[in-house]
């Protein structure tokens, strides 16, 4: 239980470092197009900017995240199958009770796999990428 709240920290450090720029543009060096001749046709297309990739920090950030979105649509379906079934069971349909329940937790566990899996995957993606990038 007292490893939550480190685990907490961990990842809100790793978050906040994903979020901050490793890099900074390069300043602009093309002149404004209305320093230039409206005679002379522009002769060459700038280049698309390449889109850089997201930092280790930011892999590792993201998969915190998949996780607690995972955990969050897994107890919203629990708790959305917990009341449909709570209120089956009131109405005296037993049977409707136990299946709303049955899906609520299905749902839950479908929900809380998958998230833990994508962040799993991104987590150690941006980890190996941050010791690759060490050594």
């Amino acid at each position: 239980m007292t490893n939550f709240p480190a685990l907490g920290l961990l990842a809100f450090a790793f978050n906040a470092y994903g979020q901050t720029p490793s890099t900074t543009p390069p300043p602009a060096t093309d002149p404004p197009a209305a320093a230039q001749p409206a005679a002379q046709p522009q002769a060459t297309q700038p280049q698309a900017a390449q889109s850089q990739g997201r930092s280790p920090g930011g892999d590792v950030g993201s998969g915190a995240g998949d996780i607690g979105k995972g955990a969050g649509k897994g107890a919203g379906d629990l708790a959305k199958g917990t009341g449909k079934g709570a209120a089956d069971l009131v109405t005296l349909h037993p049977v409707g009770a136990v299946e709303n329940v049955g899906k609520g937790v299905g749902g839950a566990a479908k929900n809380v796999g998958v998230g833990t899996a994508k962040g799993t995957g991104k987590i150690v993606k941006g980890t190996g990428r941050a010791i690759k990038h060490i050594f």
